[in-house]
């Protein structure tokens, strides 16, 4: 299984087109008949586990693969997504903190609070993004450990759904920074947990490589992991997709946030509901349609208060006929790609188109070539995007 990682970008164009520019670079020097596979679930599994190659990542690494697969199935192990970091302006936490002198006794603490509300926002409305842009509605044959599926209907997204999908099932607490620490480092000193990486939640706060002392020294990004590859995309997220996501980070921001009390119900709540999603049919409209389309609303005022542009009414619009016409989300437009209960000869269709348009590129290794691929980071960003990226968080 290939990661792209990206350095940090000024915005959601800039990181698209260097999500775009990696991407290309890994797909020209796949051996020859190599594809990327384009779904979050896995391709057909062989039926016999010890078939499946453990990664090679160095002996610590290889020993956690081999703990963790004491606990879990190699199956809970093969989904995979695109994982977004969000990071806020300094700017932003400095003009909050110089407002509100009162509330905050430092920018450590500002920023701790942004960080802590931002995430309260993706937690709560996770399921509004599982029906948006969850495309994993079948799993292929072996997948499940007794060979046969327990599902009874393509659903929206195995993948993000509690019963069904990735790893360990540890509910993480966003309460505050305090909480969320303490809870994940209980779990670990109680063997729940392997170690603090284990927690799979919805969104992780990062910030020290030290998780005791995160809260102290500060949370420096969020780590949003709720979302599946996009197979119609050849890097697996679409832009409008990540803008959406930039403009929820800037409502939650903008909009009250909740009581301390109201948090845990809250969660909680908003756990199930993506559970109910997760596995509601895909063709069928959602139980929270109604719900859905008055968030939209709220949003789209919020476009149009901060005359943010004719973009992100776009993004609006598009995602409002969405929750009206379930078929066109990715979970329904997969549905219909489906042959004989499968997804494989749609996803090497795909894999292929993807493929021989990256072939394509005149200049693939483009920033790899200077001093024969030895290039700091900077420095290749440098060369790969012409200097509009940030290393700095944005």
């Amino acid at each position: 299984m290939s990661e792209i990682v990206t350095p940090p970008a000024g915005n959601a164009t800039d990181a698209i087109h260097y999500l775009y520019s990696i991407n290309t670079a890994l797909r020209t020097a796949l051996a020859p008949g190599e594809l990327l596979w384009p779904l979050s679930m896995p391709p057909i599994l062989p039926r016999d586990r010890s078939q499946v190659p453990i990664a090679k990542a160095g002996p610590e690494k290889e020993k956690y693969f081999q703990e963790w697969l004491k606990r879990h199935s190699i199956s809970e192990g093969t989904p995979s997504g695109a994982h977004i970091n969000l990071s806020i302006n300094p700017g932003l936490v400095k003009v909050v903190f110089e407002s509100f002198p009162d509330r905050f006794k430092d920018e450590v603490a500002t920023r701790n609070y942004l960080y802590q509300i931002i995430t309260q926002g993706f937690v709560r409305y996770r399921w509004l993004l599982t029906y948006l842009f969850g495309a994993s509605p079948i799993a292929e044959q072996n997948f499940f450990e007794n060979g046969a599926t327990p599902l009874k209907h393509p659903v929206r997204c195995i993948r993000q759904s509690r019963q069904y999908g990735f790893g360990t099932k540890f509910s993480g607490d966003y309460s505050s920074i305090d909480s969320y620490v303490e809870t994940i480092l209980a779990a670990v000193e109680s063997g729940e947990l392997l170690a603090p990486s284990e927690f799979h939640g919805p969104v992780r706060f990062k910030g020290a490589a030290d998780l005791k002392t995160m809260a102290k020294e500060g949370v420096e990004y969020i780590e949003l992991r709720v979302l599946d590859l996009d197979p119609t995309s050849q890097i697996g997220i679409r832009t409008g997709t990540l803008r959406f996501i930039c403009l929820l980070a800037g409502y939650f921001i903008m909009n009250t946030a909740l009581a301390p009390k109201e948090v845990p119900g809250v969660m909680k709540r908003a756990d199930e509901m993506n559970e109910t999603v997760a596995l509601e049919d895909p063709t069928k409209p959602s139980t929270f349609a109604a719900t859905a389309k008055a968030f939209i609303r709220h949003l789209r005022i919020f476009v149009n208060e901060l005359q943010a542009g004719p973009e992100y009414l776009e993004i609006i619009d598009d995602l409002e006929y969405k929750v009206d016409h379930p078929k066109t989300t990715l979970s329904g437009q997969l549905v219909e790609r489906m042959k004989d209960g499968s997804l494989v000869d749609y996803a090497l269709h795909q894999a292929r188109k993807h493929q021989d348009g990256a072939m394509l590129a005149l200049r693939p290794f483009r920033g790899f070539e200077e001093n024969g691929g030895r290039l700091s980071a900077d420095e290749l960003a440098s060369q790969l995007f012409g200097g509009t990226w940030k290393t700095e968080e944005a």
